[in-house]
């Protein structure tokens, strides 16, 4: 890609909203490298469609909901961890070759070891959706027993597939299921779709909350985890740090993720104040 304009783009519905434009534009001008982000409106089943129109177009494309597990029937390389998850993000062109991966679970360890975290007797994960597999995955090697609690009964045995190490158990949802039981809880549903589960919160205590979502900020359950003396992760980390490792496989280098994440932290937190 040397001596040419890195063309990118954000893909899913909807992405009205999304702040990984900032993100990379931000990313691409620090690093003083020339580069085009937008963000593409692509509903799901149109994703297959829309990629063979525009393949030739682009360099790489950041995938969301609800395409991340679309994504897997493009045709294209996919790498074994996508496969296990059977979620994706990142649709990346290396040596005029596409290639499919997920940075999504690279970025929230990252994010939980800044903070601290490495390690877990047990964790809870709301939601059961291509995010909350791709969460399941990375926490298979850190968490002894890991817990899903999810809508529907269709999507346990694809998270089941995903843990190798963990003891794993999946739980109906349940608005006043007790979920201070746990080491940490990651919350990976749509927005509002927890907030019936803050009411059930009381005492205190000291467990975490990785909340993926980071617009509107705070949710209700963050407030609450906060108010009850539980420290809370907000969803711009891991959107930070999954940005920076697909930044480094579309440039194919290393980067310095401390530093990166220092400069372009204040972007995400002024544009979601």
């Amino acid at each position: 890609m040397a001596g040419t304009q890195i063309r990118g783009a954000v893909i899913g519905s909807p992405v009205k909203h999304s702040l990984s434009p900032l993100l990379h534009q931000k990313a691409y001008s620090y690093l003083g490298i020339s580069a085009n982000y937008d963000r593409i409106e692509v509903p799901q089943g149109e994703l297959v469609n829309f990629f063979a129109s525009h393949r030739d177009e682009f360099d790489y494309f950041s995938i969301t909901m609800p395409l991340k597990e679309e994504a897997l029937e493009l045709g294209v390389n996919i790498d074994p961890l996508s496969t296990r998850i059977q979620s994706a993000n990142t649709l990346y062109k290396r040596e005029e070759k596409w290639n499919l991966t997920s940075t999504d679970g690279m970025g929230f360890v990252e994010a939980l070891a800044v903070h601290g975290y490495t390690s877990f007797s047990s964790v809870l994960i709301l939601g059961a959706g291509g995010t909350a597999r791709a969460v399941v995955g990375a926490l298979d090697p850190l968490a002894s027993e890991i817990t899903v609690l999810g809508r529907t009964s269709t999507r346990k045995d694809a998270l089941a597939s995903a843990v190798v190490n963990s003891d794993f158990s999946y739980q109906r949802w349940n608005d006043s299921f007790d979920v201070t039981q746990y080491d940490l809880v990651v919350n990976t549903t749509p927005a509002g779709a927890a907030d019936l589960l803050a009411d059930s919160l009381y005492g205190t205590f000291s467990s975490a909350l990785f909340d993926i979502i980071y617009n509107p900020w705070p949710t209700p359950l963050a407030s609450r985890w906060k108010d009850s003396g539980g420290e809370v992760i907000s969803g711009v980390e891991m959107l930070l740090y999954q940005a920076i490792v697909q930044l480094e496989l579309v440039l194919n280098v290393s980067l310095d993720h401390d530093c990166l994440a220092k400069h372009l932290r204040p972007f995400l937190l002024a544009a979601i104040a």
